[in-house]
């Protein structure tokens, strides 16, 4: 009989995002019997897609991916940001899928900032007004939120303050004026603009203020706020599982600026919160990567192929909102492996979309070309880059400088046979991880665990760890209740 057995896994993406954590998260859950998942970065931007085999589905934003399992509770760390709006409303879909209780097993960081109708004016006003030069922003109100949590933080909304109707008040009012001073000089430019109207008539209407307070105080009267929760008493003798959010490539501090994300997506902030809860167990690190190279919106993608597009549909990934296109190419090793160099080394890959093996070029890219390389951000073997190199202490204006370089790449590609298991083998030995978990559709049946992972990463993962000479435990089963 298969015994949880405490520990934490950590998960993030190892690209720009998009590469299926989503579905890693509800497989591990099931698989390991966890009780609670932890988001420890982001915010309501997230798209986590989880399909069941009964066909239901949800984007996750902000709930843990883990949340259609019975009882699996989610706690949204102080390194979340929170929009209680959208909050309600994802709460309300996940009611029409059978899941009425999600609110009550969300545990909210009383420290979590709060995104603000204000935020997200502001945000989509900027990003209109950039024009051609336009970031990809997801519009949610991440940065500008972020930038008022350093600038301005006495106008900073947090968890806290959600039941407390004078303070939500104040500080809203406090926030709209801000931002309208903010933005003086390019509201006259925009007033015309067709998707400007909403966020103009935000900052110029408060009306919408008493609707905010009730809605604040509704998402902190159902959900449970909490001040410095132990992650060692929320395993509840079973794994702690932690679901990053955005991918590495698109971290604030070594993404490639300006197309990034406000937010540190790699392992950090999680293990700053195990470390401060003194988490006694072991940790299990697991990179997420798709089988191919996926973007969305603008920034460097240096195997992008548009013609790949019509061979690879995209259900759940669409050019609909803020982002812009989704853009594909074939899976690239180089910007895995800076990745890697950035994050430190992970346990294990999960390697997802391996049905999509058979509709892809057979190559990968172990190289880039360029014709005027800089030993200062590239390292070199025979005359071709194979490595990007990290900067510490992080260096805005050099990663700025590195995006640029990295839009005059082309890719230098290695054949492969139509083979998932030469492709596993190839991307295994150019990332010098193994892939111990892989994907084949969008359900927790089409995971599964790679040969190599009997006794290995992915027996630690799925069972926990193994004392010496002990026989393996039998395989796990998933809880009781309805996939």
């Amino acid at each position: 009989m298969f015994t949880p057995t405490p520990r934490a896994i950590l998960l993030i993406d190892l690209a720009f995002g998009d590469a299926g954590k989503g579905t890693i998260v509800d497989f591990l859950t099931r698989q390991t019997r966890a009780r609670t998942v932890v988001r420890f970065n982001g915010g309501p931007q997230a798209g986590h897609n989880v399909v069941t085999k009964g066909g239901r589905h949800h984007t996750f934003s902000q709930f843990a991916s883990g949340t259609l399992v019975p009882g699996v509770r989610t706690l949204l760390s102080r390194f979340m940001l929170i929009e209680p709006y959208a909050l309600l409303n994802e709460a309300d879909h996940l009611r029409a899928l059978n899941v009425p209780d999600a609110l009550d097993r969300l545990l909210i960081d009383r420290a979590c900032p709060v995104i603000t109708p204000c935020h997200q004016a502001a945000n989509r006003l900027r990003e209109l007004a950039r024009g051609p030069t336009a970031h990809g922003t997801c519009g949610l109100g991440i940065g500008e939120t972020m930038q008022d949590l350093l600038d301005h933080p006495d106008l900073t909304l947090h968890a806290t303050d959600l039941p407390d109707a004078a303070t939500v008040r104040r500080k809203l009012l406090a926030v709209r004026e801000l931002k309208l001073s903010q933005l003086h000089d390019l509201l006259p430019a925009l007033a015309d603009h067709p998707k400007a109207r909403f966020p103009l008539e935000t900052l110029h209407n408060p009306s919408w203020i008493d609707s905010a307070i009730a809605t604040y105080q509704e998402v902190a009267t159902r959900a449970r706020l909490v001040d410095h929760p132990s992650l060692t008493d929320l395993t509840a003798g079973a794994p702690i599982i932690f679901e990053g959010a955005q991918g590495v490539l698109l971290d604030e501090w070594f993404g490639f600026h300006p197309h990034t994300t406000w937010s540190t997506t790699t392992f950090a902030n999680a293990d700053q919160l195990l470390d401060e809860s003194h988490f006694p167990h072991p940790r299990t690190r697991l990179g997420v990567l798709r089988t191919y190279a996926t973007r969305h919106g603008a920034g460097p993608l240096v195997t992008e192929d548009p013609t790949l597009a019509p061979l690879l549909p995209e259900p759940h990934n669409t050019p609909a909102g803020w982002q812009g296109h989704f853009r594909v190419g074939p899976f690239d090793a180089v910007a895995a492996r800076y990745a890697l160099s950035v994050t430190g080394p992970v346990d294990a890959l999960a390697l997802t979309h391996l049905d999509r093996v058979p509709s892809l070029p057979p190559r990968i890219s172990t190289a880039y070309e360029c014709d005027h390389p800089d030993n200062r951000f590239f390292r070199h073997r025979e005359n071709r880059i194979t490595h990007i190199l990290p900067h510490t202490p992080p260096d805005l204006v050099r990663q700025e400088q590195l995006t640029h370089l990295l839009q005059t790449c082309r890719p230098v590609y290695t054949s492969l046979d139509h083979d998932p298991a030469a492709f596993l083998a190839l991307v295994g030995r150019e990332l010098n991880a193994p892939v111990r978990l892989t994907s084949s559709g969008p359900t927790a049946l089409d995971k599964a665990w790679t040969p190599s992972a009997a006794g290995g990463a992915g027996r630690a993962i799925a069972y926990g760890a193994q004392r010496e000479g002990e026989a393996p435990p039998e395989p796990p089963v998933p809880p009781a209740g309805p996939l």
